[in-house]
């Protein structure tokens, strides 16, 4: 049985392997250099504001995880967070990449959030339907902006509100 639980400090080196081919051998991400187990436990902890991060495990196994980060880091974005999911390829196709990505927006959803923003290289027919059948729409699309590979890489942006827009909103609680 697949268990999603909230990621600790301790799973920074297990999610550093998993995502290490995905910044490797795929245009997933434009990373180029595959962060060590201390960078990935930097992101979890944050710079002041610890975002929401999940994993997947099987048999004490992780399969895959769900991360958020800050959007933007002007103050004025402080209500809109991204947000990543990567699942091992031997456990994709199993619906792990989208229990992950629903308890993540549920999460940020609790914490006062406005919107999440999910970057997909293109094209990426998967990621993009996993993120639309959980309520995210394309809000655009930037025309080849990295490189990565040996190939010009476009990257969509797709966008799911998580509230309503307030004239008064209260600060995000993470």
């Amino acid at each position: 049985m697949v268990l999603i639980r909230p990621a600790t400090a301790a799973d920074a080196a297990a999610i550093a392997a998993l995502y290490a081919p995905f910044v490797e051998g795929s245009q997933s991400t434009f990373e180029e250099v595959a962060p060590d187990a201390a960078e990935i436990a930097g992101r979890m902890a944050g710079t002041g504001i610890a975002y929401p991060w999940l994993v997947a495990e099987e048999g004490g196994a992780l399969l895959g995880y769900g991360s958020s980060s800050c959007f933007r880091h002007r103050s004025a974005y402080r209500w809109a967070v991204e947000t990543g999911v990567y699942v091992a390829p031997q456990a994709q196709r199993r619906g792990i990449a989208r229990a992950l990505l629903a308890q993540l927006i549920e999460a940020l959803t609790r914490a006062g959030f406005v919107t999440a923003i999910a970057s997909i290289s293109l094209p990426n027919a998967a990621s993009a339907g996993l993120h639309e059948a959980l309520g995210y729409k394309l809000a655009g699309t930037i025309k080849a902006p990295g490189y990565k590979l040996g190939e010009w890489v476009d990257i969509g942006y797709w966008q799911r509100d998580l509230a309503e827009r307030q004239s008064s909103p209260r600060e995000p609680a993470v």
